[in-house]
């Protein structure tokens, strides 16, 4: 059976997270701020899960309608034939959120969802009581200018939860991000990248991850993996397919340093977790010794806010960066700061720039070639 997917994902990612739906088969891939949306059977719902590098999450769209009243709304539930999709015995947690609407109220909102998906499945079910003993099934709604979405959820845990980074630094990159960031930068299995603030590794990872064609999620379960309408052979077989794929043998090298022993201890860990140990090497080492080789392309994230706390402490390692880099000529820079001042204190405007946003925090990638 085919569905409607919404693929939620950081604003500015969206043309990276498009292209992995494309890849997989996914239909009517679309793309507004902040999502992706496209359409497919079960076999893409579980590829989309194992493969996406850079959205969130992945939610099957079950009903779009306007709702400006709790009638509407629990109109609007009740119409989904969610004895078709929950068994009886279903655990169902509902979160959702409320902008410019009249419904503003969210755990108002969330209590009539809640009661109209009951109604729905005493009737569906023909029982009394519902259990909520068994598997759970995650609803999600959004009601955004009186028009609400009713979701369910197929991922659980967000999709940046690779299954690598059990430990990480202080105010760490999320995997989808730095994703992100490798995408613009064209990894590919040959080659060669640093990272001269690596705290936890997370840069470096993804770009061994994605140079091995490693799926994001080979090493995670899902939500809809237990989920009654959804054949367990197809998760199955998009596995056997993701590890096919896997470049076992590809030249790719990653380098990551940073002044912290711990942090570096941390990066090794993770790569480790993630099967990239053996296209990784992570050294305890300052950027004012960062010498990186000609034709390697520079990923990174200097420590700022939260990392850091100083503005002068960030603004003298950006400088001894630029430094490195105008004497060490790389093919090319990607800089990710929340840093308005960055440029300034590299020494150099960026070629391209792109706005990304970490979380609420809006960043900017400075690209130099």
């Amino acid at each position: 059976m085919e569905y409607t997917y919404v693929a939620p994902c950081y604003f500015g990612v969206e043309s990276a997270a498009a292209f992995d739906f494309k890849r997989i088969g996914a239909k009517e891939v679309a793309v507004t701020d902040g999502r992706v949306t496209f359409r497919g059977d079960e076999s893409v719902l579980a590829a989309a899960n194992l493969e996406s590098r850079c959205a969130e999450r992945v939610m099957i769209l079950l009903k779009t309608a306007r709702a400006e009243t709790f009638d509407a709304l629990f109109d609007a539930v009740s119409d989904i034939p969610w004895e078709e999709l929950l068994p009886a015995d279903a655990a169902f947690p509902v979160k959702g959120s409320s902008l410019s609407s009249k419904l503003s109220s969210v755990p108002a909102c969330q209590s009539i969802v809640k009661k109209a998906v009951v109604e729905r499945l005493r009737r569906g079910h023909r029982v009394q009581t519902l259990p909520e003993t068994g598997g759970e099934y995650r609803i999600r709604f959004s009601i955004r200018k009186d028009t609400a979405e009713i979701f369910l959820d197929t991922s659980g845990e967000g999709l940046h939860k690779r299954g690598y980074r059990r430990t990480a630094t202080l105010a760490p990159l999320k995997e989808t991000l730095a994703a992100a960031m490798i995408d613009l930068g064209r990894v590919y299995p040959d080659t060669r990248m640093a990272d001269p603030f690596c705290g936890s590794g997370t840069l470096v990872i993804e770009a061994a991850m994605k140079a091995a064609n490693i799926a994001p999620g080979l090493h995670r379960r899902f939500a809809a993996e237990h989920y009654a309408f959804v054949p367990q052979r197809v998760w199955a077989d998009q596995r056997a397919a993701a590890l096919a794929r896997v470049r076992r043998d590809a030249p790719f090298e990653g380098r990551g340093f940073d002044v912290d022993p711990a942090a570096v201890d941390i990066a090794r860990a993770n790569a480790k977790k993630a099967g990239v140990e053996r296209f990784c090497r992570f050294e305890t080492a300052d950027v004012r010794n960062f010498s990186p080789q000609p034709d390697a392309l520079v990923f990174t994230n200097p420590p700022y806010g939260e990392r850091l706390g100083d503005l002068a402490g960030a603004a003298k390692l950006e400088a001894a960066l630029g430094e490195r880099l105008r004497e060490h000529p790389v093919r090319g820079a990607y800089v990710i700061t929340a840093d308005a001042d960055f440029e300034r204190n590299f020494g150099a405007r960026a070629r391209r720039r792109r706005k990304l946003y970490n979380g609420m925090i809006p960043c900017q990638v400075y690209m130099y070639f």
